[in-house]
């Protein structure tokens, strides 16, 4: 889900929960709907990824949200990025 229509979920209060998922030495976001758990996506529908938590955190809280739950179980901070 991009940015655009997950901004308009929350803030119609639709988003239930936010998780901040790490996966090697990336972060993304997930969001729980009433519906359905979404991923959040760039505009071209690519996983949308941060290199540092603080970067993520910041977006979270630039959508409007003050809460989030970070899973850290497959963080790898010093692994490098696969490039396919």
């Amino acid at each position: 889900m991009n940015e655009k229509t997950l901004r308009a979920l929350i803030e119609a209060g639709s988003v239930r929960k936010l998780r901040i998922i790490a996966d090697g030495s990336r972060f993304h976001v997930e969001a729980d709907t009433p519906n359905d758990t979404v991923t959040a996506t760039t505009t071209a529908g690519a996983i949308k990824t941060w290199s540092t938590l603080d970067t993520c955190a910041k977006w979270v809280r630039g959508m409007g949200l003050g809460v989030a739950q970070i899973n850290l179980a497959k963080w790898t901070p010093g692994q490098r990025r696969l490039h396919l």
